[in-house]
């Protein structure tokens, strides 16, 4: 990690640090007026950021595989909760069983695959594998298979639960890791840079192996005529696997994300006039939405200086539009929780519902997070 990056752990950490301390010292000092209930909520959820905190720091330390490994475990895990809470057949065994051993790790493998070399190896035009996989077939394979199975009770209810299931917890929070995918402006390198300092990395085979033929060939010519040092296009494609500013972007996305769920919480406790939806989330007002989703876009302005966006307009603009998503998340999942008659979604984190229900706002908004990311990089 660089200099930015280490930095926005370090704050992180120091903020989680001081949440901790006041949270524990206000639960014993009541007389300060602070709703209990309150306090709860923010200990519970505390709780869950350290775990996502740490978590995180592992897979930012040990690299972008790590990373995109950690984001599908984390996928099969809410998977398996969303699963357990809606209603299935069992003639769905063997389609569950295609979609957690093969569907799934899948569409993180076509993550974790340079999109543009991926592409090039199987002679298509370059884009995005994994954005069509789910959508583009496996939601055409899936009510083959449940149809083959033979049972045709409650058969669309049935197709349309996993299909949702997939694209909530699979295919939107794949999303995420593909962050350390986009191709973002390459940071000013050296013209002249020694071939040891990519060989010490024992990457330039690595990395070779990866380029176009076109590239590939125009660099081997040239370290044989031993004329000129490694070509600057080698750099660019080597660079955002040494750099921070993938991790800088992922990192940004998911802390806008938990503080505009934790901004429209106090938001809609500050005014409770106009809920939403009272029937769904009777913790959400518009009041909320509306003050929560400003206060990310000045909390992503203020940030920007550690994002890779060349404006500061852009670093608010997405945040501001992760809040929005993140809202849609929340009232999504617990509209399916009222369905079914629950209070979460399970009990895999300690004194909380379960993975679900603390980063459903994430999988809403990695997708359009993604996508203005990509477009802010042109």
């Amino acid at each position: 990690m660089d200099i930015l990056t280490s930095c926005l752990f370090i704050g992180v950490l120091l903020l989680l640090i001081a949440a901790t301390v006041a949270i524990r010292a206000l639960r014993y000092y009541v007389d300060f007026g602070v709703d209990p209930a309150i306090l709860d909520t923010f200990r519970t959820r505390i709780r869950a950021w350290w775990l996502l905190f740490g978590l995180l720091a592992a897979a930012f330390i040990c690299g972008p595989l790590v990373t995109t490994l950690f984001f599908f475990i984390l996928s099969i895990l809410i998977l398996r909760e969303y699963i357990t809470l809606t209603p299935k057949s069992p003639a769905d065994h063997q389609t569950l069983f295609w979609i957690y051993f093969f569907f799934t790790p899948l569409q993180f493998i076509m993550v974790g695959i340079n999109p543009d070399w991926f592409a090039a190896k199987i002679g298509l035009l370059p884009y995005q594998v994994f954005s069509i996989l789910l959508p583009g077939y496996v939601f055409l394979i899936l009510p083959g298979s449940m149809a083959a199975s033979g049972d045709p009770k409650r058969f669309l209810e049935r197709t349309a639960k996993l299909q949702l299931g997939l694209i909530i917890c699979v295919y939107s929070l794949s999303y995420a890791p593909a962050l350390l995918t986009i191709d973002l402006p390459a940071s000013p390198v050296p013209e002249e840079m020694p071939t040891a300092a990519i060989l010490d990395h024992g990457l330039e085979n690595t990395v070779i192996e990866t380029l176009s033929p076109e590239v590939s060939q125009e660099y081997s010519e040239q370290n044989q005529n031993k004329t000129e040092p490694i070509l600057p296009a080698l750099y660019h494609r080597i660079l955002p696997m040494l750099s921070g500013k993938h991790f800088q972007l992922l990192f940004f996305f998911i802390l806008v994300v938990q503080l505009g769920d934790v901004f429209q919480y106090l938001w809609s406790h500050a005014s409770r006039r106009h809920v939403v939806a009272p029937q769904i989330n009777s913790n959400k007002t518009w009041e909320g939405v509306l003050g929560g989703a400003v206060t990310t876009a000045l909390l992503g302005v203020s940030l920007w200086y550690f994002t890779p966006f060349p404006k500061w307009w852009q670093a608010g603009l997405i945040a501001l539009a992760a809040s929005l998503m993140g809202f849609a998340g929340n009232m999504t999942m617990s509209a399916i929780k009222r369905d079914r008659g629950v209070s979460g979604y399970g009990t895999l984190i300690q004194g909380h519902s379960g993975f679900l229900d603390r980063i459903d706002s994430l999988c809403f908004a990695a997708p359009v997070f993604y996508h203005l990311a990509w477009l802010f990089s042109r």
